[in-house]
């Protein structure tokens, strides 16, 4: 038969572990703002488990309740990283009502009166609301899949089925006599279940975490540093994406190629640092004219391109007369001097003519960028292999009315 003693011990090694894991998790990577909740919530586990083992030590009920309540303190902050991952707000109000509510019924039948099996019942209770909680994120379809989401959403079922069994068990006095220093073989063994399953419950949100970061590294492999919006690498996946989808459906999409007026003046008259702010202020006037599923990627220097899905000549034309229109009336702050920004435009649409691999549409597009530059730049121009207008239909003659 298993003592509670080294069941709690059991509990200690485990979350400081975990605890150690996250907290190298939370320095390494600051901006993840689950990790703090998360290794908090291991490490107040482990310190639970570690004061319920003064049990044997002191005679006093007070080192078990201080172990019972940490734990189910633990079980909220875990719910609150939940949250944070999400992107949802965390309720502090509700982690103090479920922990005081168990701390008061803990104290109840430990000092009013003493009964094993309703501490266990509110125990299990304490810990099951948080866990159950956590499921409506973790098993959302709207979310997508997520494989250490979905483990650890499975593991949270599995945990509160134990805390079922548990509490029913005890309340029912199945397996034996319970005591504050020794548990039933049936308890003992659905208490190392349960350590089992609050390790693989952590190990989920590991692989949550790892998920979360590995596309975030993705991302960033994939945006220009300096403007934020995407890179060449970025604009050339997308060109290969589009490009495939017009050859198998037809279906058009145009390509700006942008490139800013004056720029090498700006740069060796006022400095790199006032080059790059112009930069930052041209990405943020073209990104305000452009539409949702629009990319824009900064492609080398001041070169810029426009990936614009399911659309033609003439709509890429009136967006790059927007983006010239909103560049006029724009003025940045670079260093001790104020000037406006210009730009010139290519426009290209994807055809059979121009070519089937995303380099010969950014040909084509640098092509009419050329012939805007030679007609005096601030303007935009369309590369001629465009399909030339249809022929609007004639008149009906018009009918003598007598």
């Amino acid at each position: 038969m298993l003592s509670v003693p080294t069941l709690w011990v059991v509990f200690v090694v485990n979350f400081l572990a975990l605890g150690l894991i996250w907290t190298h998790v939370m320095r390494s990577y600051p901006n993840f703002e689950a990790a703090p909740f998360w290794a908090a919530g291991a490490s107040v586990a482990a310190f639970g488990a570690g004061l319920g083992l003064l049990r044997g030590m002191v005679d006093s009920p007070l080192p078990l309740l201080g172990g019972g309540i940490l734990v189910t303190f633990a079980c909220c902050l875990d719910l609150m990283g939940v949250n944070r991952f999400y992107g949802q707000p965390t309720s502090w109000r509700l982690t103090i009502i479920v922990t005081g509510l168990t701390g008061l019924g803990l104290t109840f039948f430990m000092v009013g009166l003493d009964s094993m099996p309703m501490r266990i019942l509110i125990y299990s209770l304490g810990q099951s609301v948080p866990v159950a909680l956590t499921l409506r994120h973790l098993l959302s379809r709207r979310r997508g899949f997520n494989p250490g989401a979905r483990m650890a959403g499975t593991v949270a079922i599995l945990m509160i089925g134990i805390y079922a069994i548990r509490a029913g068990a005890a309340m029912f006095n199945v397996g034996g006599e319970l005591t504050m220093v020794l548990f039933n073989d049936f308890q003992a063994a659905l208490v190392l279940v349960l350590v089992f399953l609050s390790m693989a419950w952590n190990f989920g949100f590991l692989m949550m975490a790892i998920d979360r970061l590995r596309a975030e590294v993705e991302n960033l492999a994939l945006l220009d540093d300096l403007t934020g919006v995407a890179n060449r690498r970025h604009l050339l996946q997308q060109l290969s994406v589009n490009c495939e989808l017009s050859r198998r459906t037809g279906q058009s999409f145009a390509l700006l190629a942008i490139d800013l007026d004056g720029f090498k003046g700006i740069n060796d008259g006022l400095g790199h640092s006032a080059g790059d702010e112009c930069l930052r202020n041209f990405t943020r006037a073209a990104q305000s004219r452009l539409r949702p599923g629009d990319l824009l990627a900064r492609t080398g220097g001041d070169e810029f391109c426009v990936v614009m899905p399911d659309t033609t000549w003439r709509e890429a034309a009136m967006v790059a007369r927007h983006i010239l229109e909103e560049c006029r009336d724009r003025f940045a702050d670079c260093g001790d001097a104020t000037i406006q920004i210009t730009a010139s435009i290519g426009v290209a649409q994807w055809s059979q003519h121009v070519g089937s691999t995303p380099e010969r549409l950014i040909a084509a597009a640098d092509d009419a960028l050329y012939v805007a530059k030679k007609l005096g730049k601030d303007r935009y121009a369309v590369h001629e292999s465009a399909p030339a207008p249809e022929p609007e239909p004639a008149m009906p003659p018009l009918r003598k009315i007598a």
